[in-house]
């Protein structure tokens, strides 16, 4: 049930890329915290250069021209231990997918109460029920 919005620079990446990065994004999830390959809620968001402002180095990064935010809309019930897992899945894969630096990819988790989510039909799924991964 996660969601992610990856916040890209413009014109930086192929379509293919794109697609990879979707597809690692999705990975992370699979491979982090074991949730089904068909939980796939993504966008990716080109931004130009006067609409996404990364500070190059600040907590000692050193961030090129690639880099991203990647916001992911994430169960409130997350113990810290799978936010740890995801994000170093998430850095891992996108590394892997892009050949970018880790240094180039900012996340931010952003809790939301399982009651919150509505996969379709105007219903909220998990207003009752725990998710089942």
């Amino acid at each position: 049930m996660p969601v992610f919005n990856a916040h890209i620079p413009a014109n930086r990446f192929s379509s293919q890329q794109k697609r990879a990065l979707a597809d690692a994004l999705n990975q992370s999830l699979v491979q982090g915290l074991g949730i089904p390959e068909g939980d796939r809620f993504i966008m990716i968001s080109e931004h130009g250069d006067d609409e996404l402002f990364l500070d190059p180095t600040f907590m000692g990064m050193q961030r090129s021209a690639e880099a991203m935010i990647i916001t992911v809309l994430f169960g409130a019930h997350r113990p810290l231990e799978d936010k740890r897992a995801v994000t170093a899945a998430i850095n891992r894969l996108v590394v892997e997918a892009l050949g970018v630096s880790p240094d180039d990819i900012f996340i931010a988790l952003i809790p939301v109460p399982n009651e919150s989510f509505s996969f379709g039909r105007g219903e909220l799924q998990l207003a009752e029920d725990a998710p089942r991964w």
